[in-house]
């Protein structure tokens, strides 16, 4: 069986947010077309909920550390097969806490990765936020950027076009997956993986 590690990063700051059911729907999505195309394939999907190290973040950009629940959401995004990235839009852009996250995560962990991108603003006339904004940031990591990004204003959750969202959702969802599915990542080599035991270096000099 093989498995699969997606990472879902989302910057909402409010509690229900809309960026994270944007980011819960987009992660449904790919699962159910990742597991459409190969039943055996595990998915772990690791959330990384960006408001609940927030503090972190602000420390580890004064101090250079992470804290260990830092750590771990660094870990879990610089280590994924593939990630689903969704922030919400202010001032024409990208959160200011969702770039503080990407500022600290480690150097060309996300080359090569790829990343579906979503955001959520109060109007439509944001949209172009994702194109001008998220794109280029994640094209300047390297990462593979999915073509298919989806963009949730307030009136989709509630309005006539409500169901325009879901079939948007569903099909960046095909689509990235088809994507993460045809570029499996090569895992870095572990260095102790190959280590010669210390009776054997004994042996072979003859003490």
């Amino acid at each position: 069986m093989t498995t699969l590690h997606l990472a879902v990063v989302t910057a909402g700051v409010s509690q229900p947010s809309s960026t994270r059911m944007l980011s819960d729907r987009l992660t449904a999505a790919t699962v159910s077309a990742l597991r459409a195309a190969d039943p055996s394939l595990e998915v772990v999907t690791e959330v990384v909920e960006v408001r609940d190290v927030a503090h972190d973040l602000a420390d580890n950009a004064l101090t250079g550390f992470a804290s260990p629940e830092l750590q771990v959401r660094l870990d879990a995004v610089s280590e994924a097969d593939a990630v689903i990235a969704v922030t919400p839009i202010y001032a024409a852009s990208y959160s200011g806490l969702f770039k503080l996250l990407v500022d600290v995560l480690p150097k060309e962990s996300l080359r090569d990765v790829p990343v579906l991108l979503g955001a959520t603003g109060g109007t439509a006339r944001h949209s172009l936020a994702v194109d001008h904004a998220l794109r280029p940031l994640f094209a300047h990591l390297g990462a593979l950027v999915a073509p298919t990004a989806v963009f949730a204003a307030t009136e989709d959750w509630g309005g006539d076009s409500a169901g325009l969202l879901g079939e948007r959702i569903e099909r960046a969802g095909s689509s990235f997956a088809r994507l993460v599915s045809g570029s499996p990542r090569e895992r870095a080599a572990d260095p102790f993986a190959d280590v010669v035991p210390f009776d054997q270096l004994l042996a072979r000099s003859g003490r």
